[in-house]
């Protein structure tokens, strides 16, 4: 029997055929051993049982076509592009196959090759022809379904080729072993492992193949799920808590001090939070909330928690700017709230929340670093200065870490280790940028996850709208205008600080200028960008809280955290060049008080809606809801984004996508729990504990096997 780690200590060069040139070939694409190559999986089938015929496409629809080259001529243009046309006949009739600027094709495609050409089918002058099509070079290989292996035409190498390779491999190989127990396979009605190894390339039928991809999709997201409980189980099992009392007077008196009531779903997210502090094991909870959704206030109770117990808190944000507006909003929430003096026996003193970023000064911050260890800081607010060696605390209870997408795991542990002796603190992850279930049990699979799904009552809608050409760009710059007229401000958001040749976005800086001269002259327009010093971005600010700046021109550094409830309007200019979730975040700045407010998003080139930038942008006009339009942005990017957020590694999904294997990703993450719990440190389970020993590197290897 043969195991996947077996198979990635095989060099490629074993193979019948691959010298040392072929060897650099493949390595360029990623394939240095058999286990990289047998997982290079087939991008679509011929299917020779059911190929069209070139007599029978129809002109407007994509097609797949299997044909041989009978003349191949190369040309330039009036405009001086290259042209290369290609004739093909495959027995039934002619397609022209027609390359602009890839003169190559013509050495590719001489006269006698066979080839599979996939693209749009369309007439010029008569007859059926392809623009560009996708070329794929079988060879002379027989079969009723040929697999279409991704190629490397960089590297000179064709799906012929690779699949030769493959099935040499797969020859050699022999049986597989198969890491999933009998029961779950029967439970779930998935086919054997070696079966799908051999099916998923060489497959008998095209049902075939889709078993075989179902298998081996599900065999991915069990190794990624597999790590993720086993590290969630890890820790649960070896870290120290502290069993923080739920439900004190402190959190209550904050409760009750609330100018407003909590949202059904904000008093579930305190309840559930309150209930793991209690517990025995350190907290390791994923908050996600919509902009808007109230995160705050239930961050706040989680520190409020710890600080009732005689512990401290801490908050860190990704930005000054975040980190400035969380001490300024905490600072609020907590005004007049007291805690026992350790001073005297007999009297309170007021809560502290104190601020720590890289301008703090050098004597405020030993004052503060005093302040920490003697305990009289209950709640420290700060940026990654946090993570200084230099910052200790008496006794910290409870870390809140938002955005937490900005950080990577290590900053998150450092922050852990702070803790008193050892014993771990609660850690509370918050995001504003909502993802997707499936996403979330894969990023962030590690984690508990409470999701805030309500807004608080009385927020007025945001009217979105995006303004496509220069009539309706002019009447945006009247709604700010109207709206500062009435008291109001607005924001006006460009992708860049200065203008670049090679992206022509408008630069924050040279906006300001030109509006303040245009647009919007006579109104006070002010600017807040990332590369501004840290006093100059303070000023801009603080002047537009204080209602001194009508309308501010910023760089995304607005992006989250910016409060500032006076303002009414978004402009989000070259909005093509923003992605949805940062889109949704820009508007979430506008809409925070009691008077209605408007984004608009300029841009997006000549207003097609169905180009990747239209199909963003009429997302945001359709829906203000955060999770509706991460699903939106799964199916239009991909995964890679989100996945990117994690280590890239040998858990990579090749197979498996989380937008079309909701239910598979779901299924996986039950029978990770099913396998791990029955079966810890995957005693028993020899198979699939040798796959995951090779999946994660030494240290990961020591603290998941430890036991």
């Amino acid at each position: 029997m043969t195991s996947l780690p077996h198979l990635a200590d095989i060099g490629v060069e074993r193979l019948n055929g691959v010298g040392s040139k072929n060897q650099d070939a493949l390595a360029s694409m990623g394939i240095e051993n058999v286990l990289d190559l047998v997982t290079h999986y087939p991008r679509r089938y011929l299917d020779r049982t059911s190929q069209a015929a070139i007599a029978d496409l129809v002109d407007g629809q994509e097609a797949m076509v299997l044909a041989t080259v009978r003349k191949t001529a190369g040309r330039r243009t009036r405009q001086g592009r290259s042209l290369v046309e290609i004739d093909l006949f495959d027995g039934s009739s002619y397609l022209r196959a027609t390359f602009f600027n890839q003169p190559w094709r013509a050495k590719q495609l001489p006269e006698g090759t066979q080839a599979i050409l996939f693209g749009k089918v369309d007439r010029f002058r008569g007859r059926r022809q392809m623009t560009n099509p996708v070329v794929d070079l079988v060879g002379d290989r027989t079969g009723r379904i040929i697999p279409v292996y991704p190629q490397s035409e960089k590297a000179g190498l064709m799906t012929w080729q690779i699949g030769g390779w493959v099935a040499e491999s797969l020859r050699r190989a022999q049986r597989f072993d198969d890491p999933l127990p009998q029961e779950w396979r029967d439970r779930l009605d998935l086919v054997g492992r070696d079966w799908a190894m051999h099916q998923i390339h060489e497959p008998d039928s095209i049902a075939a193949s889709k078993k075989a991809r179902q298998r081996l999709a599900f065999d991915e997201l069990l190794r990624l799920q597999v790590i993720l409980v086993m590290r969630k189980r890890a820790v649960e099992q070896d870290a120290v808590g502290i069993r923080h009392q739920a439900d004190g007077p402190l959190v209550g008196r904050f409760r009750d001090g609330l100018p407003f009531a909590l949202t059904a779903a904000q008093a579930a997210a305190i309840a559930e939070i309150a209930t793991d502090m209690s517990g025995p094991h350190p907290m390791h909870r994923l908050l996600q909330g919509d902009v808007g959704s109230g995160k705050t206030v239930v961050a706040v109770a989680a520190l409020l928690t710890a600080v009732e117990g005689g512990h401290q808190g801490a908050l860190m944000a990704p930005t000054e700017v975040l980190a400035e507006q969380h001490h300024a909003a905490v600072s609020s929430l907590l005004s007049g709230l007291t805690v026992p003096s350790e001073q005297t026996l007999l009297s309170d003193r007021p809560l502290r929340v104190a601020l720590l970023t890289n301008r703090t000064g050098a004597a405020e911050r030993a004052r503060l670093q005093a302040a920490l260890i003697d305990g009289t800081v209950d709640i420290l607010i700060g940026t990654h200065a946090l993570l200084t060696e230099k910052v200790a605390f008496r006794s910290l209870g409870c870390v809140v870490i938002d955005e937490q997408h900005r950080f990577g795991v290590e900053q998150r542990a450092t922050l852990r280790e702070k803790g008193p002796g050892l014993v771990v603190p609660d850690v509370l992850v918050m995001t504003a940028t909502p993802i997707p279930r499936t996403a979330a049990m894969t990023v962030y699979g590690d984690l508990d996850t409470t999701i805030l799904g309500e807004m608080p009552p009385g927020r007025i809608p945001i009217t979105t709208k995006w303004a496509r050409g220069p009539l309706e760009e002019a009447s945006v710059w009247d709604r700010v205008r109207s709206e500062v007229e009435a008291g109001r401000q607005a924001y006006v958001v460009c992708p860049l600080i200065e203008e670049s040749e090679r992206v022509q976005a408008r630069s924050a800086s040279e906006e300001r200028d030109r509006l303040a001269n245009a647009e919007l002259s006579g109104l006070r327009v002010g600017l807040l960008h990332g590369q501004m010093p840290a006093k100059e971005k303070e000023a801009a600010m603080d002047s537009f809280r204080a209602r001194d700046t009508d309308v501010l021109v910023a760089t995304t550094v607005i992006e989250v955290g910016v409060d500032v409830p006076n303002a009414t309007v978004m402009v989000v200019e070259d909005a093509d060049r923003f992605g949805i979730a940062q889109l949704h975040q820009l508007r979430g700045r506008v809409g925070r008080g009691e008077h209605r407010s408007w984004c608009y998003l300029l841009g997006g080139g000549d207003g097609d809606g169905d180009t990747d930038a239209g199909q963003r942008l009429g997302a945001l006009v359709r829906s203000t809801d955060g999770f509706e339009l991460a699903e939106v942005d799964l199916e239009l990017r991909g995964e890679g984004t989100i996945l990117g957020t994690r280590q890239k590694g040998a858990t990579d999904l090749k197979l498996a996508s989380l937008r079309r294997d909701k239910e598979l990703v779901a299924t996986a993450r039950e029978v990770a729990f099913d396998l791990v719990d029955r079966h810890p440190g995957l005693v028993g389970l020899p198979d699939l504990a040798q796959e995951i020993r090779y999946l994660v590197d030494e240290d990961d290897r020591d603290f998941l096997f430890k036991s």
